[in-house]
């Protein structure tokens, strides 16, 4: 048995359970402190943006968006995958907010990093904070983008509706509570290009 916090967890070998358009499975067996093996599910992700849009005014673009496996719509952060080779994030960031909102800004800075639900999926978004915006063209791709509700909110009213359990989804809570502390001057954003430590690349690099 290692000194705790010494182990190197390595992987002793690797299945792949299933590979899709936007995420694969595999099952890794990975080396345990005690020396022996365990199994761990993996959902491997492409890697997301989201963005905090604030106005001028201190309000914050939301969307109305039906997420299938919650069962319900919920309130999100303008977001998507980036699933366009060699593009960098804040550059999907950007297209994003005008697939989904009609917006473009000026000013980009990084908010948070986000691992969604890192004991079984590599999934991490970086949300961004976007300012001085101005009104685009949006042009709808699909069903789904057809179907969203967009409402501008008071960034303070969005903090309530994180706290209050109305905003659910993790990025979006996390986005909109570290936008509100960076404007209340209790932190600092990091430039938009700052390095991103843990983006995923392993569902990427599958060059699918």
């Amino acid at each position: 048995m290692t000194e705790p916090g010494k182990h190197e967890f390595t992987v002793a070998s690797t299945k792949d359970v299933h590979i899709g358009r936007v995420v694969g499975l595999r099952v890794d067996e990975v080396v345990m402190p005690g020396g022996g093996t365990a199994r761990r599910e993996v959902v491997e992700h492409l890697g997301a943006v989201a963005v905090v849009a604030l106005d001028s005014d201190g309000m914050v673009t939301l969307i109305h968006q039906y997420r299938h496996p919650i069962g319900r719509r919920l309130w999100e952060l303008p977001a998507g995958l980036i699933d366009k080779a060699g593009e960098d994030p804040v550059e999907a960031a950007k297209r994003e907010l005008v697939e989904e909102v009609g917006l473009s800004a000026e000013r980009w800075e990084t908010l948070v990093d986000v691992a969604a639900s890192p004991g079984f999926t590599d999934e991490v978004v970086r949300v961004y904070l976007a300012r001085e915006l101005s009104e685009v063209d949006r042009e709808v791709l699909g069903d789904e983008e057809a179907d969203l509700v967009m409402r501008r909110f008071p960034l303070a009213e969005a903090v309530r509706m994180a706290l209050a359990g109305e905003l659910v989804n993790g990025s979006t809570v996390g986005g909109v509570l570290a936008a509100h502390a960076v404007l209340s001057g209790a932190a600092s954003s990091r430039p938009a290009d700052a390095p991103w430590e843990d983006r995923p690349t392993k569902f990427a690099s599958r060059g699918l």
